[in-house]
């Protein structure tokens, strides 16, 4: 399936700054957006006034979230395995109880 264009996002293989989706003339995220909107249960104008973006930027994040469910879910893939390749190469260790 190709990636719908939604405007106002730029994808992430169009990215110069990121590697997955953000609203164009920022660094703030598809996937950051759509977690503050869906998983914290913030309200977009909240969001939107925290980040200095226009409501319609949050929402045009969320539409291209849920146009996209592949290219979302190889950005979330992406995500864990740099996560887990960073704890492999990490030499801290938590400290003993």
């Amino acid at each position: 399936m190709s990636t719908q264009r939604v405007a106002g996002i730029v994808p992430g293989d169009e990215s110069e700054i990121h590697d997955e989706p953000h609203v164009s003339d920022s660094r703030i995220t598809v996937r950051y957006l759509q977690r503050q909107v869906e998983d914290r249960g913030l309200a977009p104008a909240e969001v939107a006034d925290r980040h200095g973006l226009d409501v319609g930027d949050v929402y045009a994040a969320l539409t291209y979230y849920h146009r996209n469910p592949e290219e979302m879910d190889r950005v979330e893939d992406r995500r864990a395995d740099l996560a887990a390749e960073a704890a492999e190469r990490t030499t801290l260790t938590p400290p003993s109880k």
